[in-house]
């Protein structure tokens, strides 16, 4: 974070200082340099874009660096920072009763993701989002970033918060791995698991995600692109920064738009680099037998809408809801629901999926509700 946002932006500015001197003392030299007039103009002019570039890029930078500065300290959670191994963890807890259902965001993204479902879920149970180390407000760490650590990391912070179990865990994306890792490691405090279209263990060795890997940018350029874009604060120019977020009360969507401004992109590569790691620890965890699971997944039409044609991609996506399809495995008594209608991101297209089936599948947990008819079914919802 502070490379991307803050050593990166003093760089663009030196930079800019530079390019802007050498400009002006350049163009002391016009007149004795060229005797044509047109070449002179045409001089000119690339000297012209040089500095208003170099100058807009500096702005641009230290404008975003100054709102990050700003957007940190005005929100710095004080009250819900734990010391994990010596670094700071977030997790933010709200509403009461058991079982706790912990919420682990997908890649590159924190606890503000949920921030338009965890309101409306805290009204049946108590409810944990957390930042996992190097994003939102806690700390990196050093090492692996693996499934292992991840979990272990989680059962110290909630250790250090005194909550015990027993807990639901709910995992985005990536952290569908992470969550299973945990059941795995601590059988006796887990009492279900929610997958919100969750990533499988091994899914790239899946010969339509091969093939896009051999095919598409190298993950390090592409990285690399979206960190100079990030630190330079094109988002903010475009008006990401301040894009409303449906689903979210105007103060949580000011948040995450703001957050959503600032990819932690070293954290974001370090669980890539150990993404294979990870898949290789949890292709062993489950089935977890009578456990209750409950697989809210993406609209497969959504997603092949969005694919435009592309054979790759669609290729992608059916792989992708095969192993959505695979998730049921896992225990007994489970059960998929495909949000209509939504991406990869179902909490953001389809928070009303999540508000109303996690209370119904805690209520059954809590055998206050009735089993549902046909465990091991899909519906779409």
């Amino acid at each position: 974070m502070e490379f991307d946002y803050f050593v990166a932006p003093a760089v663009f500015l030196l930079v800019g200082v530079l390019v802007a001197w050498r400009a002006l003392k350049h163009l002391r030299t016009l007149r004795t340099r060229f005797r044509h007039k047109w070449l002179r103009i045409f001089d000119c002019v690339i000297l012209a874009i040089l500095l208003i570039g170099s100058a807009g890029l500096s702005l641009s930078a230290s404008f975003n660096a100054f709102s990050l500065l700003r957007f940190r300290a005005a929100n710095w959670p004080s009250d819900a920072l734990y010391m994990v191994k010596g670094h700071r963890m977030h997790l933010n807890c709200s509403g009461s009763g058991a079982p706790t259902l912990v919420l682990d965001a997908g890649l590159g993204n924190d606890s503000l993701i949920w921030g338009s479902v965890q309101p409306q879920l805290s009204m049946t149970t108590r409810v944990c989002s957390y930042d996992r180390a190097g994003f939102g407000w806690s700390d990196p760490v050093p090492g692996p970033r693996d499934a292992d650590h991840i979990a272990m990391e989680l059962h110290q912070l909630l250790q250090q918060a005194n909550i015990s179990g027993p807990i639901v865990l709910m995992g985005h994306s990536i952290a569908g791995m992470y969550i299973r890792d945990y059941a795995k490691r601590y059988p006796e405090q887990v009492a279900g698991l929610v997958f919100v279209d969750g990533s499988t263990p091994l899914q790239d060795e899946n010969p339509a995600f091969k093939a896009a890997g051999e095919t598409g940018i190298p993950r390090w350029a592409s990285i690399l692109v979206m960190r100079t874009v990030s630190a330079a604060g094109v988002q903010r120019l475009v008006g990401s920064c301040a894009r409303p977020m449906p689903g979210f009360d105007a103060h949580a969507g000011e948040l995450l738009a703001e957050d959503l401004c600032h990819p932690v992109y070293s954290s974001i590569n370090a669980e890539l680099s150990s993404f294979n790691a990870s898949g290789w620890e949890t292709v062993q965890a489950g089935p977890f037998g009578s456990l209750p699971v409950l697989i809210i997944s993406q609209d497969p039409q959504k997603a092949l809408t969005l694919a435009h044609g592309s054979r790759q991609m669609i290729d992608m996506e059916e792989a992708w809801g095969q192993m959505q399809e695979n998730l049921k495995r896992l225990s007994t008594r489970s059960r998929r629901i495909i949000a209509r209608g939504s991406s990869h991101a179902v909490q953001i297209d389809r928070p009303d999926v999540l508000i109303t089936e996690v209370p119904r599948f805690i209520g059954q947990i809590r055998s206050a509700t009735p089993e549902p008819a046909g465990d091991g079914t899909t519906v779409m919802e």
